[in-house]
């Protein structure tokens, strides 16, 4: 009896696929829905970060005196100097601050507009 028992596993373990008929779907399976996963993390994700970076990339080399420029850390300015590492920007009258030129945030739109002077 156990021989029986024996050779039954063996008959039952021979075909070697998976217990459900039909679902013995290869490694290309198994590997589509990350494969779906990465596509949709690049279209929302890294394309829109890195084409943000290749903007500020431009802006950045763009800059010239005169341009009024945000920090990243909220100074408003106007550009006084550049140099390839460096921006120097008034931020008062006769106050001058350098700082990196990769801290700009972005170009001050006209927004505000200048104080009316009074006689």
């Amino acid at each position: 009896m156990l021989l029986a028992q024996a050779g039954n596993t063996n008959a039952q373990g021979k075909g070697g696929g998976s217990a459900i008929p039909g679902c013995g779907g290869g490694g290309m399976m198994q590997l589509l829905p990350l494969l779906l996963m990465f596509v949709v993390f690049y279209f929302l994700l890294i394309r829109p970060q890195q084409k943000k970076a290749r903007e500020h990339q431009q802006m950045l080399a763009n800059l010239k005196r005169g341009d009024q420029v945000v920090t990243s850390g909220g100074m408003l300015g106007k550009i006084t100097g550049l140099t390839d590492r460096m921006v120097t920007i008034e931020v008062a009258e006769k106050i001058r601050l350098r700082v990196l030129r990769s801290h700009i945030a972005g170009k001050q739109g006209d927004a505000e507009p200048e104080p009316a002077k009074e006689n």
